[in-house]
């Protein structure tokens, strides 16, 4: 694989991922609340993506029961066996949903997202949210016995905070096992969890952080910045307050740095951002970009194909230290 030399460790796992997979919320199509913020896309589209992906170097993909209640993750096997993938050439990574459960239905729901996923395994089975009726140490303590039924390859969780996160990991070492990653929101435009402990804590367990929205849903760009016509065709964005006048006002700054730079290494400015997101930690954080387009995927790729300096992500550092 092009990309092999820059293949990581995620966490502690011998899961060894592309700093940069591809994210298949898109693939919903539009099944039910979580998918209506996409637009539907035909399989052909689908398939586009997934195929420039895997052309791109990439060896992973990110989906989850809650696209479009496995929508997203039957869309991505089609796609996967178009391209002529078989079971153990690519890794996935899917995600239970906990709300208004409890931990004892990951093993009731484990057959629905194996049969969806067919007949590729489950390379990283997450915890969507810390939102259910059980607690951490109780989905973990299920988690790890679908690892030891070989069910799921490796275990993570998204969007647990540092304490959750270290209980997390502390119940599965007690069976010998690493927690993997802790998939969280990061991106030039929101780097919280550098304030809040979740980035030190992950640092200090080994585990990988999985950035989604590594491009703040667009903004980095300067799309919206340069053509504010386009805030009327995002859907429930809109209501994002950086997608709000005074919001853009305050990343215009880190937008017009993100622009320079992306002259001067030749790339765009998505892969400006994306760049900065998987290299500025070290190994520490990977990033799951979505696509809706066959370009978006090309910039995605060529986001892991050159590395800024280390003075040019101090630069993109120092001016987004506001959204900390």
């Amino acid at each position: 694989m092009e990309n092999s030399k820059n293949l990581r460790p995620l966490g502690q796992t011998k899961m060894m991922v592309t700093p940069i997979g591809l994210g298949c919320w898109q693939f919903s199509k539009q099944n039910n609340m979580a998918g209506k913020f996409w637009p539907s896309l035909d399989d052909q589209l689908i398939n586009k993506v997934v195929a420039l992906s895997l052309e791109g170097g990439i060896n992973w993909f990110d989906t989850a029961e809650i696209y479009g209640n496995g929508a997203s993750e039957t869309a991505l096997s089609k796609a996967l066996q178009v391209s002529g993938k078989k079971p153990d050439e690519i890794l996935i990574a899917t995600k239970w949903w906990p709300m208004f459960r409890f931990a004892s239905n990951i093993p009731k729901t484990i057959n629905q997202r194996l049969n969806f996923l067919s007949p590729f395994a489950i390379d990283l089975h997450q915890v969507h949210q810390p939102w259910g009726f059980s607690n951490e140490r109780s989905e973990m303590k299920e988690m790890a016995e679908l690892l030891e039924r070989k069910l799921i390859r490796n275990i993570g969780v998204s969007n647990f905070s540092a304490q959750q996160m270290k209980n997390a990991a502390e119940t599965l070492d007690k069976k010998g096992i690493h927690l993997a990653s802790n998939q969280v929101r990061y991106s030039l435009l929101d780097r919280t969890i550098e304030s809040n402990g979740i980035l030190d804590m992950a640092k200090n367990l080994g585990v990988s952080i999985i950035a989604y929205s590594p491009l703040a849903q667009g903004i980095v760009t300067g799309k919206f910045h340069e053509n504010p016509q386009l805030l009327k065709n995002i859907g429930f964005r809109k209501y994002s307050s950086q997608f709000k006048p005074q919001g853009l006002e305050k990343s215009r700054p880190l937008v017009l740095l993100v622009k320079e730079m992306a002259q001067k290494y030749q790339a765009t400015a998505s892969q400006i951002a994306l760049n900065w997101v998987i290299n500025y930690h070290g190994n520490s954080v990977v990033a799951i970009p979505g696509a809706t387009k066959e370009i978006h995927v090309k910039e995605n790729t060529g986001a892991m194909k050159f590395r800024l300096s280390n003075e040019d992500m101090l630069r993109l550092d120092q001016a987004s230290t506001i959204f900390k």
